[in-house]
């Protein structure tokens, strides 16, 4: 069940970005084969006229540091069991702000890319990019985590072998992306948000569940070892 509420956001998040909410919407082909149809009103662009890089230093590398993956998205590096060396000075390494999108270049192949929440400094070797405003950075996250997203990014990734793909903003920049107005963009960042509040409830639930069901067992095991249930019982 907790698989299956996992593979049930992500099949729901990989439809809403691509295809809006409403399921009675008219269509049109896309131009892309990663997007297929889409609503008749939404845009698709280049990623070029909806992102600049930013490409800012820190002076004493003293902010926060941020980490990309593809997983939990950007999140502060303090909060992760990470064994990684870490360089001694940071000086140098490109400031990301709330709102940007932060792209790990070597693992964008896997997703590991997302909006930042935080502001801090993120490994030289990732690019951060800056919205001009034509996409909600909440449903830019959204696009980040769908499945047919993350398939064209590694399309455009480049790399002698498959393991070792990387995303260069000239790639990025040629990638194609849909644009739909910025209160369809909210509504379907507020369903998902929705959405993830109930499987959320349901997730706890079934997590506590787990939790007896385990302490259930230990109860039986220890007492069927010490003799405490009869034989005839274990037998029936």
């Amino acid at each position: 069940m907790l698989a299956l509420l996992g593979e049930k956001r992500a099949a729901l998040i990989s439809r809403v970005v691509t295809r809006g909410l409403n399921p009675d919407a008219p269509l049109k082909p896309s131009g892309q084969a990663w997007l297929g149809e889409i609503p008749a009103h939404w845009r698709v662009e280049r990623a070029k006229n909806l992102f600049s890089v930013r490409d800012e230093r820190s002076e004493d590398g003293s902010e926060e540091l941020l980490t990309v993956s593809h997983i939990t998205g950007v999140t502060s590096r303090s909060e992760k069991d990470v064994y990684m060396f870490q360089a001694d000075d940071k000086a140098g390494y490109k400031r990301c702000l709330p709102g940007d999108l932060a792209i790990n270049t070597l693992w964008a192949w896997m997703g590991a890319m997302g909006i930042s929440p935080l502001e801090g400094i993120v490994s030289p070797d990732y690019h951060v990019y800056t919205s001009k405003g034509d996409l909600v950075p909440e449903y830019v996250d959204l696009l980040c985590r769908s499945r047919p997203f993350v398939a064209e990014v590694n399309r455009w990734s480049k790399g002698v072998w498959s393991s070792r793909l990387r995303l260069y903003p000239e790639n990025f920049f040629e990638m194609r992306l849909p644009v739909p107005s910025h209160g369809e963009q909210r509504a379907i960042v507020d369903a998902i948000q929705s959405d993830q509040a109930k499987a959320n409830q349901l997730r706890g639930a079934l997590q506590t569940s787990i939790g007896l069901a385990k302490e259930r067992r230990a109860a039986l095991i220890a007492d069927a070892v010490t003799g405490q249930i009869p034989l005839e019982e274990m037998t029936e």
